[in-house]
């Protein structure tokens, strides 16, 4: 199991930061290798990806979610085993910390190598560039989905 960690401080409020954090279907603006996310219904999105070549496609649940503290979610179907949260940290009243976490299994040989280069580590950190450009350019969410989805242990 591969692991990255990044962390960005975007200057916005952090209602901004989490409300366009949760417009999956906005990430391939900023995420590279993203073609199209679709939000299901409230807890699923159906993911298409293509980095360097290797296209797959996926479902994602979103397993906790806590308005303006983090998201969390695990793949469910597809080719692609992953999970990740990501949590919102107020610094001040118009800048947050986005702290992303996202573990995956790589498949085959590239993908394992690309891991181990340090590949995906710069991945995350380029999109997590992109998206503080992408929020701080805008200077609003382009929507706001507030879902809060109860932890396991509150169903």
């Amino acid at each position: 199991m591969a692991s990255v960690q990044e962390s960005v401080d975007v200057d916005v409020p952090i209602r901004v930061a989490y409300d366009q954090w949760t417009q999956f279907e906005s990430f391939p603006q900023f995420m590279g290798g993203v073609e199209r996310i679709t939000q299901i219904d409230e807890t699923r999105t159906h993911w298409v990806t293509n980095i360097d070549g290797v296209k797959r496609e996926f479902d994602a649940e979103i397993t906790e979610q806590h308005p303006e503290e983090r998201v969390a979610w695990t793949s469910t179907g597809g080719d692609a085993k992953h999970a990740g949260v990501v949590t919102f940290h107020r610094l001040a009243d118009d800048k947050t910390r986005v702290m992303i976490q996202i573990d995956w299994e790589p498949h085959g040989i590239v993908e394992k190598a690309g891991a181990v280069l340090g590949f995906d580590d710069r991945q995350v950190k380029a999109d997590a560039k992109r998206f503080k450009e992408f929020i701080e350019s805008r200077g609003t969410e382009t929507g706001a989905w507030r879902g809060d989805v109860p932890r396991p242990d509150q169903q």
